[in-house]
């Protein structure tokens, strides 16, 4: 059972983000498979996205305070947060260094754009399923 508000948070933002950042990884996977090599007609697509991210994530939280009070964050969910970013930012650093790998080798930047993406949202994740762990386990 989720007992806190901080735990269910970190589930809304776990879901949320699968869904809907998922969702536009298969558009622009295809996007990209069909020859798409410039960033503007991304555009739209990710503005969407980030709509409907706003919205989902929305809809959670509230759904999230109506199944319990919420409560300020205490010290335990403070180092769960602090511990899963101190071990989900290398994920982030390595597609940093990887997009500067590809600027270097003057890939286009459609393809430098989704890789940092792509690990922004692969080092999200991780934070989240660590937190979700360490909540689960204790820290």
């Amino acid at each position: 059972m989720i007992s806190s508000f901080e735990e269910k948070s970190v589930w809304v933002q776990l879901i949320s983000l699968v869904v809907v950042l998922g969702g536009y990884f298969i558009v622009s996977g295809s996007m990209l498979a069909r020859g798409v090599t410039v960033l503007v007609p991304y555009v739209p697509v990710f503005a969407v996205a980030v709509l409907a991210l706003m919205l989902v994530m929305a809809v959670g939280y509230i759904a999230a305070a109506m199944t319990g009070k919420r409560e300020k964050p205490d010290e335990r969910d403070r180092q769960i947060n602090w511990r899963a970013e101190s071990n989900s930012s290398w994920m982030l650093a390595s597609g940093v260094f990887l997009a500067l790998c590809a600027l270097v080798v003057q890939l286009q930047p459609v393809w430098v754009a989704h890789l940092l993406l792509s690990f922004w949202f692969a080092s999200e994740l991780l934070k989240l399923i660590l937190a979700a762990i360490y909540y689960r386990r204790g820290v």
